[in-house]
Order: C-alpha cells, then structure tokens, then sequence
C-alpha cells in the first residue's frame, strides 16, 4: 500500500484515490462492448476464535462504452472454482447457482442514456480451517443480447488480523468562508484480531483550518494544506465501530478544498514511516478520542489484512471567488535575435485556486507567435497544436495550484526572423476547460487576456 502521505505531500498532487480496481479489458474497445466492473482483490479473514468467519460482500456491475440506443437484459457468470479449497459463497435472489462453484446471475437491461447496472452482490466466507496464505481467484464472463463482455477477475486471498476501514463521507457544497463544519465518518475492524491501537493520517488542505490541534496528534504544514498523524490509543476489536469526526474550519481563501483521512493499526514503524523527513510539532488540545458506536470482543495486534478500504477523500467546495489577471510583456531585438517573452498568471484573489483530485492546471493560456517571430520550443508545460488552417497555436499551462496574492511566469522564448514594427499577438486564458473553468470562479474575465509585442 502506497501511505497517504506520499501521495499528498508538499506540493498537494492529485491522489491516487484508492479504491476496488477494475478487471483489465483490451486497449482498444469496440462499440457496444460491454465492461465487468469488479474489485481487483480482496482478502478474507481466517475463522476467528470461536471458529466463524466473517463475510466479505462482493459488488460487480456491468457497463458499456456508448450510451446510446438499448442493451437488454442479460446473464453474468460467476465461476469460485479456484478458491473452492477455502472458501464459499453466498448467492442473492438474482443468482442462480449451477453447482457449488458456479452460479448465473440476471442483470436488467440499459436503456439509452445508461452506462452501467448492478450485475450481482454477493459473499465470501473464508471455510473453518482455511490456510492463511491461500489465494487464487473468481471470474466472471457476461453476455446481453449479442455483445459479450471481456472476462474480468477478482484475486481473492485469506489472512489472519485486523482490517481497519473508514466510511465513505459526503462531499460538501456551497460552503461560507468563515463558516465551521465537521467530517463525520465511522471507523470499523471487519478482520479478526483487534487493532490495539490506531494510526490515524488527516490531511486538510490550504483553505481549511483544523479546528482543534489535539494532544495526542502532530502536525505538520505545507504548501498546500496540513497534515497530521494521531495515535489513538482505544482498542477496536472485530465487529467495532467508532464514529470519527473531524472539526475543520472553512477559511476565507477557500474555494476548492480536500480532506484525506487514512487509518492502519500502530506500530512503531508506521509511525516513523509516515513522519518521513518532515517536521511535525504535537497539538495542545484535548486529546483525539474515538465514540464507540457498536461493539464485539477479541484481541490480537497484527498488521492491516485488506487496506483497500483504509483510506477516505471528501470534497469541501466554498462559495468564493478568485480574479485572475495576464500580464504580457514587450520584447525588441535585431533579426536571428532570440528574446524572451514573458506572460504572468496573476491570482488577485481572495480565493486561492487549486486542483488537487483532478490535477488540472489553474489556467492554461493560449496564444499564436507574433509576425516576423517564430517560438522557439519553450519550457515543458508549454507545448503545440497544430491546424492546418491556421498559424500554429500554443499553450501554456500553470501547475495545478495558485495562492491568493501569487502568480506564476511563463518565459517564452522568441527568435526574430524578421523585424515587423508593432508586431503584436494576443494571450488569453481558457475560461471553459471542463477539468477546472475559470468562468465558475472568477468574477471578472475582461482582464484575462494580456498582449506580447515585439519592437
């Protein structure tokens, strides 16, 4: 498991949002073809001491590349075949089985405009005396009508400890800067050892504020946000539920805003790996307690079993905005000169602008090189798009944050073939990219478009 903070460290990156995995397909799709949508692995928990085992539920959908027209209703088959040495299933009313190993389940049909149905859900049950260690794995073929789905699997292992996850929590909207709101979610131990104690990572980014810094917690500033590790010292013991929320405060520069939450049972080692070579001051509020929802007994302290469902993203957006401005530059040399043009990317505010689950930058500019010049390939996020009906087009991109009161300066190398007094060429933003459009959040797009001139 990559650890959270890798992902999100200084500068904030686009996260590599952990979740069940698709079975692979072909590289290039047909149209019409239909998709099996499952998780890529899973892992059982042994029996635990009284000799059950707990079930792990299994969702798999079937999906298509056009959404056109009607698909009709169809029949997904599931083979367990492989893992039928430590494992069994539970089949749902839609699923017929026909064998111990093999069941046909009835997914209804797409009608235009739908993407993907529910194909079957159901459960694996680690067998008494399962060896831990054991894997091998389900498959599933589909048909609807004449399109035939390419086969997918799910890797399915079993093991003994604990298997700490977080419920998902809702993305929040149209939030108030100044304003206070919370994360609520319920941390659970499906496995079948008890965790001992709890690592706890939260990461809250620029716009947002924690609303207390806790004892047992340290914390750690960044470019792009805070992050802390907590350690909770209750026991969460197989079947137990704690709810876990989360103070934040919403800042007045908040505009497009994350937080991440992850937890896996402590260890001295886990510590020290996710405090890196970062340095973290402790909080001096009242110690980060978990509230028991439910409860169940064991004990045990073994490491994570399944850390697939360990890690959570909520997206917080404020009702803000952010005026972004273009300044240009003049330019002059004798013919073969090579001058540099330079265009900023200024963020008035009060908002700061970032990207930090898609990825995207804050603005990308356009423009066309002016007459008598010829740009000279420029730095990496600059690059080319060539029409054959036009002079050559270029854009350049900002990274995929800016602060409140920053900017950010392209260099865009110019050689001069030759003079054209007042040669002149306009550069703009694209206000409507649909991974992050500048339309949404600036309040005023007259000042987005600036001019280079040369001599």
């Amino acid at each position: 498991m990559k650890h959270p903070h890798r992902l999100l460290g200084a500068p904030l990156v686009s996260c590599a949002l952990a979740a069940a995995g698709v079975g692979a397909g072909p590289a290039h799709a047909q149209e019409n073809q239909l998709w099996i949508s499952a998780p890529y692995e899973t892992v059982l928990p042994g029996p635990d001491a009284d000799g059950g085992a707990r079930e792990r539920g299994l969702a798999v959908q079937v999906s298509r590349d056009v959404a056109d027209g009607r698909v009709a209703a169809g029949r997904l088959t599931v083979d367990i075949s492989e893992i039928a040495s430590f494992a069994r299933a539970s089949w749902p009313a839609n699923c017929a089985p026909e064998s111990e190993v093999r069941a046909v389940c009835d997914f209804p049909e797409m009608p235009a405009g739908t993407e993907s149905v529910p194909a079957a859900a159901f459960g694996l049950r680690a067998l008494p005396g399962a060896d831990t260690g054991a894997s091998g794995y389900v498959r599933y073929s589909a048909v609807a009508g004449e399109a035939t789905a390419h086969p997918s699997e799910t890797r399915v292992g079993v093991g003994n400890g604990p298997d700490l996850g977080l419920s998902e929590a809702a993305y929040q909207h149209d939030l108030r800067p100044g304003s206070e709101t919370s994360v609520r979610a319920t941390l659970s131990n499906s496995g079948n050892r008890t965790a001992e104690r709890t690592l706890l990572w939260l990461n809250a980014s620029y716009g947002l504020r924690f609303g207390e810094r806790h004892a047992n917690c340290e914390y750690r500033d960044h470019d792009t946000g805070t992050s802390a590790l907590c350690v909770l010292d209750e026991a969460v013991a197989p079947g137990q539920q704690y709810a876990l929320n989360t103070g934040l405060g919403v800042g007045r520069k908040a505009l497009y805003e994350r937080f991440d939450h992850s937890v896996q049972p402590y260890s001295d080692e886990a510590l020290e790996e996710m405090r890196g070579d970062w340095t973290w001051t402790r909080g001096t509020g009242a110690e980060l307690d978990l509230r028991p929802v439910a409860a169940a007994g064991a004990a045990a302290a073994d490491p994570d079993i399944d850390p697939q469902d360990n890690y959570g993203t909520v997206i917080l957006n404020a009702r803000n905005t952010a005026d972004l401005r273009l300044t240009g530059s003049r330019v002059s040399g004798a013919a073969g000169d090579t001058v540099t043009a330079r265009v900023t990317v200024h963020n008035r505010g009060p908002a700061w602008v970032a990207s930090l689950g898609v990825g995207a930058a804050v603005a990308t500019v356009r423009f066309q090189a002016p007459e008598g010049t010829t740009v000279v390939p420029p730095e990496e996020d600059c690059w080319t798009s060539e029409d054959p009906a036009s002079p050559t087009t270029y854009y350049c991109r900002t990274p995929i944050y800016l602060h409140d009161k920053a900017s950010y300066t392209f260099e865009i190398p110019l050689r001069i073939d030759r003079v054209v007094r007042g040669a002149r060429t306009t550069v703009a933003t694209i206000n409507d990219d649909p991974e992050l459009s500048i339309w949404k959040f600036d309040p005023n797009l007259r000042n987005n478009s600036t001019a280079i001139a040369v001599n």
